[in-house]
């Protein structure tokens, strides 16, 4: 089992949906986040529901490329290991291309994809140091087509990140080090739940509960909750361009 569990964007939503699944399971957690006060609520609320929980938390703003290998390191040293790193921090900002918000797009694109590759490298120096070690990518159900419109740089930052993910996952499937690559659809949190038909909308617990499942199980990569998105993973690419365009 993996006990000593790094997770990013651990604030809200699904970072700290997961979290608190995982400290009720008895894990060691290593939460990171932008927002030191939601943070520092979250530590505060886990120790009074599991008080022999071991909860360290940092801020980390992972566009801070340097400040992720330091803080990774730190919550390493804290817990006496890392068995697991969810690469969870993401935005989901995003305006039409060319419309004039560019910085919107840039700062989705790099959180997304430049900041996860950061997260990466600082959890796989670890893992590779310590010869064991499980790092888990949350990438999206946008990843499977390109989207038009305001999701244009959203999708194509988490295809990036869902590639890297299959990429890595053939490299080390030999080694002592495994990759997951997740791929939500829609899951009811504040940012995800705007972006969707309210129908293909999941609950919180649901959908948090298929992504530890494929997490446990270590799968290589996972459409969680598996239904209906096992299917739109198959059906999504093949869709006419003026059908996706109503979709996106």
């Amino acid at each position: 089992m993996r006990s000593k569990i790094l997770i990013t964007g651990a604030s809200a939503g699904l970072g700290a949906a997961m979290a608190r699944r995982y400290a009720a399971d008895g894990r060691d957690l290593a939460l990171c986040a932008r927002g030191t006060d939601a943070l520092a609520a979250l530590r505060t609320e886990l120790l009074t529901a599991h008080p022999n929980a071991k909860i360290a938390v940092r801020t980390l703003d992972v566009n801070d490329h340097p400040a992720v290998a330091t803080v990774f390191g730190e919550l390493h040293e804290e817990l006496g290991g890392l068995d697991r790193v969810i690469v969870n921090a993401g935005l989901g900002k995003g305006a039409v291309l060319g419309s004039g918000r560019a910085s919107a797009n840039i700062a989705t694109a790099t959180t997304n994809f430049i900041g996860a590759l950061a997260q990466a490298e600082a959890a796989l120096e670890i893992f590779r140091a310590q010869h064991s070690g499980h790092l888990v990518l949350v990438s999206s159900m946008s990843a499977v087509r390109g989207l038009p419109g305001k999701k244009a740089a959203y999708s194509s930052s988490k295809a990036g990140l869902a590639a890297l993910g299959a990429g890595l996952s053939v490299e080390l499937a030999k080694s002592p080090i495994a990759v997951t690559t997740l791929l939500p659809g829609f899951i009811a949190t504040e940012m995800t739940a705007k972006a969707g038909d309210a129908r293909l909308v999941a609950p919180l617990d649901k959908g948090v509960a298929a992504m530890i499942d494929a997490i446990e199980k270590e799968k290589r990569r996972a459409c969680v909750p598996g239904w209906p998105w096992r299917l739109i993973d198959v059906v999504l690419p093949r869709l006419p361009g003026p059908l996706v365009t109503r979709l996106g």
